[in-house]
C-alpha cells in the first residue's frame, strides 16, 4: 500500500523557490497556476474543480526536489501536465461512480428497499467520527463544508481570515480533517453488524 504522501511546509518553501527566486513573484505565479487549475477542472465538466487543482499542486509539490534539477521551462506547463493525468483518474473514477450508480438504479427499481436503514448507519458512523475530532477541528469542518456556490466561497474566505490562515492553508485543513473522518467513518461501517 502506497504512503499517503503529507504537505510540509518544508515542501512548500521549495515549492515557492522553484516558482521564483523572489518570494512574492512565487507567491503571484502559486495563485495563478492553481486558479488557472481550477478554470481548467471546471472547463473539464469537474465538480470537484478546487480539490482537483489542490492534488495537483500537492503531486507536484511532492516531486519538487527531483523535477527542479532536470526541467526547463515554465513551471506552469509541469502543473498542466500533471494535472491532465490528474484529470484522467477522476475521470476514471467518475465513469465508476457512474456505473456503480446505474447498477444501484436498478436494484432500486428491482427491490423497493427503506432508504432509512441504508444511510443511518453512515450518519450515525460520521456523528461518533465528529464527537471523536477535538472541538476546533469539528467546528472547522462542519462550516468548511456550509453553503453552496458563490456563498461558500465567500464564507469560505471570511473562515480563513477569522483563523488568520490563507484560503489554500484552510482547504488544506478541511481536506486533512475530511480524509481522517473518511478513514473513521468506513472503519466505524465495518464494524456495523451485516444485516
Amino acid at each position: 500500500m502506497k504512503k499517503e504522501w503529507v504537505l510540509t511546509q518544508e515542501a512548500f518553501e521549495r515549492l515557492l523557490d522553484w516558482l521564483d527566486a523572489d518570494r512574492d513573484r512565487a507567491g503571484r505565479k502559486y495563485e495563478t497556476v492553481r486558479l488557472r487549475l481550477i478554470k481548467i477542472f471546471t472547463c473539464r465538466g469537474c465538480t470537484e474543480a478546487e480539490d482537483l487543482a489542490d492534488e495537483t499542486i500537492n503531486r507536484v509539490t511532492a516531486r519538487v526536489e527531483e523535477v527542479a534539477q532536470n526541467y526547463s521551462g515554465d513551471p506552469a506547463l509541469y502543473f498542466y501536465g500533471v494535472a491532465q493525468k490528474v484529470h484522467l483518474e477522476y475521470l476514471r473514477k467518475y465513469q465508476k461512480k457512474q456505473a456503480d450508480v446505474a447498477v444501484d438504479s436498478a436494484t432500486l427499481n428491482a427491490a423497493p428497499i427503506s432508504l432509512d436503514s441504508d444511510i443511518e448507519p453512515e450518519y450515525e458512523c460520521l456523528e461518533r467520527c465528529l464527537d471523536h475530532l477535538p472541538s476546533d477541528n469539528r467546528k472547522l469542518v462542519v462550516e468548511y463544508y456550509q453553503l453552496e456556490r458563490q456563498a461558500k466561497i465567500v464564507h469560505r474566505k471570511r473562515l480563513a481570515t477569522e483563523l488568520g490562515i490563507a484560503v489554500n492553508a484552510l482547504r488544506i485543513r478541511a481536506h486533512r480533517i475530511r480524509l481522517l473522518l473518511q478513514r473513521c467513518v468506513l472503519d466505524c461501517l465495518e464494524q456495523q453488524p451485516a444485516n
